[in-house]
């Protein structure tokens, strides 16, 4: 054998060097790539928990509450249980989210005459969200008393809205409410809080 052919070759320093500097950065570029997806898996489970637990987000379907909100708004809900007579809510009916306006709550009598004026224990309530009054569809008996746990609610739209007017959907328990509307997030032209 010659003397070429067993010499061994040994690599110069800034081979080894580069080399050690190539494996460090795989391992690195690894971890920044596992540490980024945990990161991103935490933060889309924190934001559907909100999304879901305290800040639901609704579209609206139907023209029940017209004109304060229309088909296809997409709004933000406060998860509360604690509303007041003007305030829009959701609700659970009939594994449904239906969006009305709270008018009485537990003890209130509430009354409708023919022109849709809408008394609240012998006092006219004040609606400027409504454009057109009307008794609408209507079949219990007035004046209604509204039952414990429970609040009376009506769409704006009172001709077609479907409410706690009609026993079909009565007064909504405080348990099946989802929360209070606060936020409308589209359309874009519409962006602002609800009233």
């Amino acid at each position: 054998m010659s003397e070429n052919e067993n010499k061994i070759v040994i690599p110069d320093l800034e081979l080894l060097e580069a080399e050690l500097e190539r494996e460090k950065y795989k391992k690195n570029y690894g971890r920044v790539i596992r540490s980024t997806v945990f990161f991103l898996i935490v933060v889309a489970a924190a934001a559907v928990l909100i999304a879901v637990l305290v800040l639901p987000v609704l579209q609206i379907t139907g023209s029940s509450m017209a004109d304060s909100l229309q088909d296809k708004d997409i709004v933000v809900a406060l998860n509360s249980s604690r509303y007041t007579t003007g305030d829009i809510i959701a609700f659970y009916y009939n594994n449904n989210i239906l969006i009305k306006r709270v008018i009485a709550s537990a003890g209130d009598w509430v009354d409708i005459d023919e022109e849709g004026n809408v008394y609240v224990n012998e006092v006219l309530l004040e609606e400027p969200y409504v454009t057109d009054k009307a008794l609408g569809n209507c079949n219990i008996t007035l004046p209604y008393q509204v039952p414990d746990g429970r609040c009376f609610v009506m769409g704006d739209h009172r001709a077609t809205s479907v409410d706690s007017r009609n026993t079909a959907v009565g007064c909504v328990s405080n348990d099946m409410v989802i929360g209070k509307i606060l936020f409308r997030v589209w359309p874009i032209s519409e962006i602002g809080t609800v009233n």
